[in-house]
């Protein structure tokens, strides 16, 4: 499978980083994108440079792809993406992608993938969320876009809150794992 994760600005994109990291080790191919925002929000919250992060051997199976490169292969139908992430997803690129704005990369990728009906899935990173957001997931979920924020379950233990969200979002993009613990 072909997948494209896009990390956007939302607060709390380091696992972003995390959910690449576990996909870097698995038999599909990776596509990322991490957008301007993403990479000002990393800096702020986590003290991390993403292009020194990027180096990192742990990502040297992934392909990245510059936010602005327009001409990169994922912002084609017929490059074949099979299914596409916001890990985590701005309510900025929320409003974008109902709204149909192509500015970006990861935004022409997320039109891509309706388009192709392919499985799109935005982890919406917001609290509280407003109407306006709240209609626009509604009537995107409505289209058959995954909404999958990064919720936490009890059941799981709070000290595997993010292996949840990832293995949460593993399942949404149809990737096997056994990232939580599962309800029995």
């Amino acid at each position: 499978m072909k997948i494209l994760v896009c990390v956007s600005g939302a607060s709390f994109c380091e696992i972003g980083f995390d959910l690449l990291k576990f996909l870097a080790s698995s038999p599909h191919e990776i596509h990322a994108v991490l957008t301007q925002g993403a990479r000002r929000v990393l800096r702020a919250e986590n003290g991390i440079d993403a292009d020194e992060a990027l180096k990192s051997t742990e990502f040297k199976s992934v392909k990245f792809h510059l936010d602005d490169d327009l001409s990169a292969p994922p912002a084609s139908g017929s490059f074949g993406i099979d299914a596409t992430i916001f890990a985590p997803c701005s309510v900025g690129s929320l409003a974008k992608i109902y709204g149909g704005l192509c500015d970006s990369l990861s935004t022409r990728a997320a039109a891509v993938a309706l388009k192709e009906h392919k499985r799109l899935v935005l982890g919406v990173r917001e609290m509280p969320l407003s109407a306006i957001s709240l209609r626009q997931m509604s009537e995107l979920a409505a289209l058959g876009v995954i909404i999958a924020p990064p919720v936490i379950a009890g059941y799981c233990g709070v000290q595997n809150l993010k292996n949840f969200i990832i293995g949460k979002w593993c399942d949404a993009l149809g990737v096997q794992n056994e990232l939580f613990k599962r309800w029995q």
